[in-house]
């Protein structure tokens, strides 16, 4: 059984088991967190669509950890007027491992 749930303004379609990295939330690591904006449920042979969402299914998840990715570089210039500037970023991230599909 999958879901398509909805967090951090993102669709993201997930199973039991699976890792998966979505934006930051405020929890501590090792919490139990429910997801229950749940756009689409997958059965065997089923799917489920909701209008906007799912009414009653929820998607339970463990965070494991919470994160910075890898660093980007961010350059912008503007050409011939020796205007240029260097930046990096790093994005905040919550790493959770999907336990269930409550459907």
């Amino acid at each position: 059984m999958y879901a398509i749930i909805e967090t951090g303004g993102k669709q993201y379609k997930v199973e039991a088991g699976d890792t998966v990295f979505i934006e930051k939330l405020k929890v501590e690591q090792d919490d139990e967190i429910t997801f229950d904006k749940v756009i689409t449920v997958g059965k065997e042979g089923e799917t489920i669509f909701g209008t906007p969402y799912v009414e009653g299914a929820t998607v339970t998840a463990k965070v494991l950890k919470n994160g910075k990715a890898k660093k980007i570089t961010v350059f912008t210039y503007k050409p011939k007027k020796n205007v240029k500037r260097k930046m990096g970023h790093r994005q905040p991230y919550t790493k959770v491992q999907i336990t269930a599909v409550n459907a």
